[in-house]
């Protein structure tokens, strides 16, 4: 199980909660979601997520992450122009924040 901040992710199960609410995310939001709270206040690249989301070593498409990232933002309530939970680092990749303010 994680947990970062309010979302609660469970791998065994295939399950995501924010707060006391249980969210539903299709097989690659959750994938998604797993890759980036597995290492909460790290870095992870685009080409990392489409190996471990995706299963592949080329870009299906530049916009695959992208719209599956907003789907996830919307279902966790995360506002994409101030987003606290799971931060784009232009040029380089994607964070889930840990909440700290030292990140």
């Amino acid at each position: 199980m994680f947990e970062v901040q309010d979302v609660r992710l469970d791998p065994e199960n295939r399950r995501a909660w924010r707060g006391v609410e249980e969210i539903v995310l299709s097989r690659k939001e959750f994938d998604l979601v797993h890759a980036l709270i597995s290492r909460a206040g790290r870095l992870v690249t685009r080409d990392e997520l489409m190996r471990e989301v995706w299963g592949t070593t080329f870009w299906t498409s530049s916009k695959t992450i992208d719209v599956h990232l907003g789907w996830v933002r919307r279902k966790l309530g995360d506002d994409s122009r101030e987003p606290r939970l799971i931060s784009t680092v232009r040029g380089k990749g994607l964070r889930f924040e840990t909440g700290d303010a030292t990140d």
